[in-house]
């Protein structure tokens, strides 16, 4: 997907860009490319972006640690907002200060370019679920038949406690 350049949206049919979404993104780690579309709004003072997509990624389980296949599903909007000193921002590097619920929104300029790859990736991501298993029931790793019954090994170094603890 090509960045689009903000100022174009205003020149569009209904101030629209629906973009058909059938591409691998850089940085996802997927089994198939990403599908759906996505739907980027001019609303003069804001950008309206919204998409449905799709991939299939392998994951692996926190319990067993074997890997599986899951259907990575987005159906997402989010308001961005277009402001001059969007570039002003950070253009001091970053600074430890105070961030306000007021500033926990997306900002771009006004003349700035729009990446739907990278909106899309991020999203995408955010989607991912926090616990990965396999299956509800997966009763994670288990020990061997013959795991309980071999002796552990022990460290030379420890072996006069070991002597302590069968004697007591």
């Amino acid at each position: 997907m090509e960045p689009i350049y903000i100022p174009n949206l205003v020149k569009a049919l209904d101030r629209t860009l629906s973009v058909e979404v059938r591409d691998r993104l850089p940085g996802l780690e997927s089994l198939t490319a990403v599908t759906g579309r996505m739907l980027v709004r001019h609303q003069r003072n804001y950008l309206e972006v919204s998409a449905t997509a799709e991939t299939i990624i392998t994951l692996t389980c926190d319990r067993c640690l074997q890997q599986y296949n899951h259907c990575l599903k987005v159906d997402t909007s989010e308001l961005i907002w277009l402001d001059e000193a969007a570039d002003k921002q950070d253009a001091d590097g970053p600074v430890d200060r105070e961030v306000g619920l007021e500033d926990l929104v997306e900002v771009l300029h006004p003349r700035d370019y729009f990446y739907p790859n990278e909106w899309l990736y991020e999203h995408l991501c955010l989607s991912m679920p926090h616990r990965q298993l396999c299956d509800r029931q997966c009763p994670g790793i288990q020990p061997g038949p013959d795991a309980r019954e071999s002796q552990p090994l022990l460290d030379r170094r420890w072996a006069r406690l070991a002597g302590l603890k069968i004697e007591n």
